[in-house]
């Protein structure tokens, strides 16, 4: 039996600690892509696989992950998450092969989406209602907001003072001692009878996984290619019978009635698109600072601090804001300024600066998240139904997760086809002025050292950025033409409403 009554402090460490791990995991690995990259000799598009593997599965399975805590007993799953999560950590860090490293971070991403719902759905079971529940969200926010900044710091001083392995060894002792604990000072929910929508989940995470893998493909392969054509057709044969599920299913993974308010699904449609812009600007400017600029691992970390200053900074003053301006002002105002970040990005060289080619348009991109975040959140649980807010919030996490999965693999496409021809044209100039150690390199690695691989780089860079500029445009366009400032909405968010609106 728990022990909840005389620690609540251990019991709400133990669950922030889940949380923190969890959260900061796509930072902390983000940091080490260069080292990974060299260790294991993964070319730049197959290296996006690092980062979907994890936020794919994560994403696809976060909801069937939040209804097997309801069904099974919300403790016992959240230590099957950890323990899962943990042992895939130890098998990531142990990888030789780029493949075993990939497979690692998919069953990351199936521990992920274990723990992290059910950690959330615990404070609920752990603590009593009123204050010491309300404190118990507000360290939960917290350590969810401060995790990618601390993911970033822990990455570049593991990868600099160790090894890139220790991004994933360092998820190991902590997971055990999280597992250990929970049992003795964490309450089991009560469990709740009900059925696993295996199909629903099964079919959009594997719909997904072969839409991103067919963008990365195309990359590498071109248009044409048998394979490309294949993972497009299986991916709308799968996200086809996806739907097809979830309107026959009487429990379903993703209710599709959280779709019929025009308020809520275009918070979906927002989230995903910045997610996808978002997740495609983190990879290629840690990329850039670090192979272009020659930051260390623990200086591009330090580098990215100011972005998360920024989204916080945004995220406060639009949270004391919200009740008076409703959603819509910030969500126009804020993926605006995600657009203006993303285009100053597609001027980036190889000559540009830190604070002209990264902080400038980092810090406008930031800001312009941090309006969004807490508003999207807030939106998406608005008017409905209490028993189904974890649905509704979790499908705004996992829109998130899978649109940045989707928007990396679609900034690869275009970072892959732009490298290529700037690879060609920057190939003559090589070979009149490279030496022939230069040259021999290059017969045995088929990648242009600096100065001319810079040029491909920061060239394939600049390039991503246009369609993830245009991602952002859709959001942009999303906030103005379908959110609506709704009165309603005004006085839940002022808390004069009746029950059951939040």
């Amino acid at each position: 039996m728990a022990r909840r009554a005389g620690h609540p402090g251990i019991a709400l460490t133990v669950i922030a600690a889940c949380q923190l791990m969890v959260v900061l995991d796509a930072t902390i690995v983000n940091i080490a892509l260069p080292h990974i990259q060299d260790a294991l000799k993964f070319s730049t598009t197959d290296l996006t696989w690092v980062v979907s593997a994890y936020t794919l599965t994560f994403g696809g399975l976060l909801l069937l992950g939040a209804r097997a805590g309801d069904i099974l007993g919300r403790r016992r799953v959240f230590i099957a998450g950890i323990l899962l999560f943990t042992f895939a950590s130890l098998l990531g860090g142990l990888a030789q092969e780029p493949w075993q490293l990939l497979a690692a971070r998919a069953l990351q991403g199936v521990g992920g989406a274990i723990a992290s719902p059910t950690s959330l759905a615990l404070i609920t079971t752990t603590f009593p209602e009123g204050p010491e529940r309300n404190r118990a969200f507000g360290v939960f926010a917290a350590v969810s907001a401060g995790g990618g900044a601390i993911g970033l710091l822990a990455g570049g001083m593991l990868t600099d003072w160790l090894d890139w392995r220790w991004v994933l060894f360092v998820n190991v002792p902590i997971g055990v001692l999280i597992a250990a604990l929970a049992p003795l000072y964490i309450n089991e929910s009560e469990r709740h009878p009900g059925r696993f929508d295996l199909t629903g989940a099964l079919t959009s995470t594997a719909g997904m996984a072969t839409l991103v893998y067919g963008f990365i493909r195309a990359a590498e392969e071109g248009w044409r290619d048998s394979l490309t054509l294949g993972s497009f057709g299986a991916a709308v044969v799968l996200l086809f019978a996806f739907v097809f599920t979830e309107l026959r299913a009487k429990e379903p993974i993703t209710p599709l009635k959280m779709f019929t308010d025009r308020n809520r699904w275009g918070t979906y449609v927002i989230m995903l698109s910045l997610a996808a812009a978002m997740f495609g600007m983190f990879f290629y400017i840690v990329l850039f600072v670090q192979n272009v600029l020659g930051y260390s691992a623990i200086k591009a970390g330090l580098a990215f601090l100011p972005v998360t200053v920024a989204i916080a900074v945004a995220a406060g003053l639009s949270q004391a804001l919200l009740p008076k301006f409703g959603p819509k002002p910030f969500m126009v105002v804020g993926s605006a300024l995600v657009v203006v970040g993303l285009v100053w990005q597609t001027f980036i060289r190889p000559d540009s600066t830190y604070v002209s080619g990264v902080l400038g348009p980092m810090l406008v991109f930031g800001f312009g998240m941090g309006l969004n975040f807490v508003t999207a959140t807030v939106t998406a649980v608005s008017g409905v139904a209490q028993h189904e807010a974890g649905a509704a919030s979790g499908l705004l996490n996992a829109m998130q997760q899978v649109g940045g999965s989707l928007g990396l693999s679609i900034l690869t496409t275009v970072f892959g086809t732009a490298s290529t021809d700037e690879t060609k044209k920057q190939l003559p100039k090589f070979l009149a002025n490279a030496s022939p150690e230069q040259q021999a390199q290059f017969t045995k690695t088929h990648q242009l050292p600096a100065p001319w691989g810079h040029e491909v780089l920061a060239h394939g860079i600049s390039t991503a950025f246009v369609p993830a500029a245009a991602m952002a445009g859709l959001a942009f366009v999303t906030a103005w033409l379908v959110i609506k400032v709704r009165k309603s909405d005004l006085e839940s968010l002022a808390g004069t409403a009746g029950p059951g609106i939040l």
